[in-house]
């Protein structure tokens, strides 16, 4: 009886959770919108329950995907595959994937009999999450070890970035080493490739906003993947490392220096988009320094207000531990506002003004690297107990 309690008490808390309330935010509004247009009220609040519904029903089919896949690294590799064989069908016209989907949901928006559809649907992924959880809630579960080779690697290299290079070798281990980091090095793949659903379509040509949004994400994939959760990814050991004699400054730097060079190689990995024109290439050039001058601090200073623990050994895919508020609200000076300036500027005046502005902005960081990384130094010390708490505490 007891088991029963726990499985359906963790079902009922996922259904809480932040990300479920996200789509409300949008949702809501447009209810509101619609209605006051003079749109059948009926048909407007049938629309936005089954929309809750298929969010619903979406948080527990991720739920039986992460059960299925938990135990191999790459687990979302296929689903990204699946997902993106999907939308190339729908995209040449072989499938009306989207056209089916939008009749369908405006079919349960006029006839709302058909929620009943969605609660069924809803019901069952339920039921197979409850029988999943229930058979794998077992304590010698939790107590298994896995024993695991380790493999030693030559960081020599590091030395010539001198007093950080410690802390360096001790992140790239991490990465390597670790199942929910090295998910940053493999994710940069998809953030190469991220340019090929906008740039070859013709109708975002003309769309410089564009430009700007997949050079800040592209160049700037793994400053944003890995920065994010910067120190969490120390949390396991945070309060060993904090209580020894280190200067928290080369701490942040070595944090700091994997990021710049990842933006630098990023960028030369992106250079064959100059394919789809010069423009894209000098906005990708544009974004890097971008990244490097003023993303980058942005990004340390967020990490600064992290308090969620995360395990490492865990599998990236549909894992959210370590991800709150912080990572939300930091994505609008991460990623928007870049891109609004980028857009904005080449609207009102032109392209080129655009470049410069966001070249200028990132050599003003650089120009001020020094003042910058003591600020956020000192952020990081105020906040240092804090984060020793949060981090002692099981999320």
């Amino acid at each position: 009886m007891l088991k029963k309690n726990i499985v359906h008490y963790v079902l009922g808390k996922s259904l809480l959770s932040f990300f479920n309330f996200l789509p409300l935010f949008a949702l809501v509004p447009f209810s509101v919108v619609l209605i006051a247009k003079d749109y059948d009220t009926s048909v407007v609040l049938s629309w936005l329950v089954a929309l809750i519904l298929i969010s619903l029903i979406s948080n527990f089919v991720n739920f039986i995907i992460e059960s299925f896949s938990a135990e191999t690294e790459l687990s979302y590799l296929p689903i990204i595959a699946i997902s993106s064989g999907l939308y190339g069908l729908n995209h040449f016209g072989f499938i009306d994937i989207s056209g089916a989907l939008s009749n369908a949901i405006l079919t349960i928006a006029n006839t709302p009999i058909y929620l009943l559809v969605l609660v069924a649907i809803l019901m069952v992924c339920y039921w197979v999450n409850y029988k999943i959880l229930k058979q794998k809630l077992f304590l010698d579960h939790a107590l298994k070890t896995k024993i695991k080779e380790v493999n030693s690697s030559n960081l020599g290299w590091t030395k010539n970035f001198g007093d950080i290079a410690p802390f360096m070798q001790l992140d790239l281990r991490l990465i390597w080493r670790n199942k929910r980091p090295k998910s940053s090095v493999f994710i940069l793949v998809i953030g190469l490739l991220y340019g090929l659903f906008f740039y070859p379509n013709p109708q975002f040509q003309d769309s410089p906003m564009i430009y700007g949004f997949v050079g800040i994400f592209v160049t700037g994939i793994f400053l944003i993947n890995f920065g994010q959760f910067i120190p969490a990814w120390d949390s396991g050991y945070y309060k060993m490392l904090m209580s020894q004699n280190i200067k928290y400054e080369q701490y942040l730097k070595s944090k700091y220096t994997l990021m710049i060079i990842s933006v630098i190689i990023m960028f030369i990995l992106s250079i064959p988009y100059v394919y789809f024109g010069w423009k894209i290439l000098a906005a990708h050039f544009a974004a890097a320094i971008y990244n490097i001058g003023v993303n980058s601090y942005v990004i340390m200073l967020g990490g600064s207000f992290n308090r969620k623990k995360i395990d490492l050994n865990q599998r990236a895919a549909f894992n959210y531990q370590g991800t709150g508020a912080v990572q939300w609200i930091i994505g609008i000076p991460l990623m928007l506002l870049p891109a609004a300036i980028f857009g904005l500027t080449s609207y009102f005046v032109n392209f080129n003004v655009a470049l410069f502005v966001l070249i200028l902005l990132g050599l003003t960081g650089i120009v001020f690297h020094q003042k910058l990384m003591k600020l956020i130094t000192q952020k990081y010390l105020a906040s240092k107990y804090q984060m020793i708490n949060a981090f002692s505490q099981d999320n």
